[in-house]
């Protein structure tokens, strides 16, 4: 990339978080009343529902402890963040210290589900925020629940299972990939050893049982031992996915120094997922594409969700800085193209979700329980710091000729 590229990006990712993406967000999702934020808006911002995600609970309150931290020590983020973290901890643990997926706008419990995600948001979210205010309440919250969900995962039947596993035993990717990078967050924050260790687990798992030469993919489910199941959801892969976790991979890599087998791995997930993912009659990302090249039970497998192509951002442009090669500035651009001329909405701000494989418009809508003030601004936020970074002249970690994840 040439210098005034580097700064047309570095320039409209940090103007389109700063003065698009967190204003729509801040302060209308924050709830005057009962604390804690609202997600689901209409196109201009009007209040569809009331009731609240505890994902976004913690993922907002993240944010605005990030961006507090990284950007501008403004009095109205360290304030908003205080609103969802003081949320959480009134409205989101259950009697039995698991954590809710969907609560009333007071904070009543609706629904519980089978995974950890609330809780690995929330650890990422005391552990953010502990480290802008200094309190070692929060801090040490943050490793209550993550030494919490490390033990749910262990224990068996501790979470309820989606399949019956004495029928058909299996895993997902999303457990090992959402422990990565809150381990990441949490060792960053407190230097916690535990981290290490689980982050080491989780990329071993990753590379030993969920990823697969012989279909160059990423597989979302697989048996216990990484045994190939050969069904609609054994099959199915989900490039966004798969690039996400390929960038985790790449920024532990460059948080070792340049850790070379992690750099071979996060690339080879995010080339066999934008292969794979890329569409090459519409443009964009598909949402899910078989392993074996088959049709799709998902019925909306082949829409343009916004997120895919967040991640897709941040990991094309991290490949790039970490190994110069011009084909990820080439894909990075690409995206971002299709990205920009589709997604965003230049009447009222942000993106808009969910459109057609054509690029046109699905929803109008700006929020719901998934989408909301994270994976666009996380991505606008990271590539704008990414760039300054090249842009200032720091050096690239070196390579270490070693590899430091045994299979």
């Amino acid at each position: 990339m040439t210098p005034s590229e580097l700064r047309h990006y570095r320039d409209c990712h940090r103007d389109g978080l700063l003065k698009d993406t967190v204003p729509f967000w801040f302060p209308r999702a924050i709830d005057p009343v009962h604390g804690g934020y609202f997600t689901s808006f209409d196109q201009d911002g009007s209040l569809l529902q009331t009731d609240k995600s505890i994902w976004f609970q913690g993922r907002a309150a993240w944010l605005l402890s990030t961006l507090h931290r990284t950007v501008e020590q403004r009095p109205e983020w360290l304030e908003g963040a205080r609103s969802g973290i003081d949320f959480l901890d009134r409205h989101g643990f259950d009697a039995d210290g698991r954590m809710f997926f969907s609560v009333t706008r007071e904070g009543h419990p609706l629904r519980k589900r089978r995974y950890v995600f609330s809780e690995c948001f929330a650890v990422i979210a005391y552990a953010a925020f502990g480290e802008i205010t200094g309190d070692e309440r929060h801090l040490n919250r943050a490793g209550e629940v993550f030494r919490q969900v490390l033990d749910l995962l262990s224990i068996p039947g501790a979470l309820e299972p989606k399949v019956r596993p004495d029928v058909r035993p299996m895993k997902g990717l999303a457990v090992p990939m959402i422990l990565l990078v809150t381990a990441q967050e949490l060792r960053r924050v407190t230097g916690d050893p535990l981290c290490d260790e689980v982050i080491e687990d989780c990329i071993r798992q990753i590379e030993r049982d969920f990823l697969k030469p012989e279909f160059r993919c990423l597989l979302e489910t697989v048996g216990p031992q990484g045994e190939f199941i050969d069904t609609f959801e054994g099959r199915l892969v989900n490039p966004g996915h798969s690039i996400e976790a390929g960038w985790f991979i790449l920024e532990e890599s460059r948080l070792r120094g340049g850790d070379e087998h992690l750099l071979k791995l996060g690339t080879t997930i995010i080339d066999w997922s934008f292969e794979k993912g890329w569409d090459h009659d519409y443009g964009g990302m598909l949402y899910f594409v078989d392993a074996k090249g088959l049709p799709c039970f998902e019925y909306w497998h082949d829409m343009k969700f916004w997120w895919p192509h967040n991640e897709t951002l941040i990991a094309t442009l991290l490949a790039w800085r970490l190994t110069g090669e011009e084909r990820y500035a080439h894909w990075h651009e690409k995206c971002h193209r299709w990205a920009y001329r589709h997604f965003p909405d230049p009447e009222f701000g942000e993106w808009f979700g969910y459109l057609h494989r054509d690029g046109s418009v699905s929803t109008r809508l700006k929020g719901n329980l998934f989408k909301g003030p994270f994976h666009l601004p996380r991505m606008q936020w990271f590539c704008w710091q990414l760039l300054e970074e090249v842009l200032a002249g720091a050096p690239v970690p070196p390579v270490a000729r070693k590899t430091s994840v045994s299979t």
